[in-house]
């Protein structure tokens, strides 16, 4: 059943604005990642259904605006507005690239699937893929358009996509380096957007309200999702291919069914705008982050 098991109150200074959630493929460790406006990225082992703050890693002199953990779940990435990405082992809590991505020039960072690289979206639209072990820019990816919110890559790490400040996503073949699809079903900002576990589809969400889902092969709108009664901040996938989580201004969690393209739950445990949600690797739970300050961890087994 759908229920709220933690909530980790002040658990920063200032608003939480990304989380990630990853597995230590070594040791099956659990870690949640979350990175605040307080400048700090902490990370909190998660075990018996308890938070434990392990690590405070200082570094960054302004907000973090992202973090993302890699596929071995042993290193976290961040991003902040003081345009540095860096990047942080999960066991020791200490940093191990300091990557300057240029003069705010850094938004969203994800990695790869096979972890070689962490990509960033910027404000001139560009995407720039850094390289984890060097540090130094590989490829960059021209979207010719605005500032890149958002970014996903596909599971299989095929594409990647960006969702920009004017609302138009971008899909690009990473084999190629090729723009190959261009959706322009939003008007507003996308400030999320996420693979489903098969590659087959793409959700994205924006400041109007809307969740809209594509099918990524053919670019069509398979479905537009209605029900936030203001921004949404932040869509993703269930590892279970079913369902998708999305927070959102109005303060909410949604639970969505891809079948029936219906919403199954709401959680309103959060007093504040709801900035990111992820999933844990099996999909049996959810975490959601507040400019409330709290963490929220939920059961999402149905």
């Amino acid at each position: 059943m759908y229920s709220n098991i933690a909530k980790q109150e002040n658990a920063h200074d200032d608003g939480i604005w990304s989380v990630a959630w990853g597995k230590n493929a070594a040791d099956g460790v659990e870690t949640i990642v979350t990175g605040s406006v307080d400048d700090k990225v902490k990370c909190w082992k998660w075990k018996n259904d308890k938070l434990d703050l392990s690590h405070v890693c200082e570094g960054h002199q302004l907000g973090v605006v992202s973090v993302d953990i890699n596929a071995s779940g042993n290193m976290a990435g961040s991003s902040s507005l003081d345009s540095h990405i860096r990047l942080w082992d999960l066991n020791s809590g200490q940093q191990v690239k300091n990557i300057n991505s240029g003069p705010v020039d850094s938004w969203t960072v994800c990695f790869s699937p096979d972890s070689r690289f962490i990509a960033s979206g910027s404000h001139t639209g560009k995407i720039n893929l850094f390289s984890v072990e060097t540090g130094s820019k590989e490829t960059s990816l021209d979207t010719r358009g605005k500032f890149t919110l958002s970014l996903a890559y596909s599971p299989e790490g095929q594409y990647i996509a960006s969702g920009a400040i004017d609302g138009i996503v971008n899909i690009f073949d990473m084999t190629t380096g090729k723009l190959v699809h261009t959706l322009e079903g939003h008007a507003m900002p996308v400030r999320s957007l996420c693979f489903s576990p098969d590659s087959q589809l793409l959700i994205t969400a924006s400041d109007d309200s809307h969740i809209k889902i594509y099918d990524v092969q053919h670019a069509h709108l398979v479905g537009t999702l209605s029900g936030h009664g203001s921004w949404v901040l932040s869509a993703v996938f269930s590892p279970d291919n079913n369902h998708f989580a999305s927070g959102s201004s109005d303060k909410t969690v949604k639970i969505w069914s891809i079948g029936s393209r219906h919403c199954e739950h709401t959680f309103v445990e959060h007093t504040d705008q709801v900035w990111c949600v992820k999933y844990n690797q099996n999909g049996s739970k959810l975490v959601s982050v507040s400019d409330d300050k709290s963490i929220n961890i939920y059961d999402t087994l149905t």
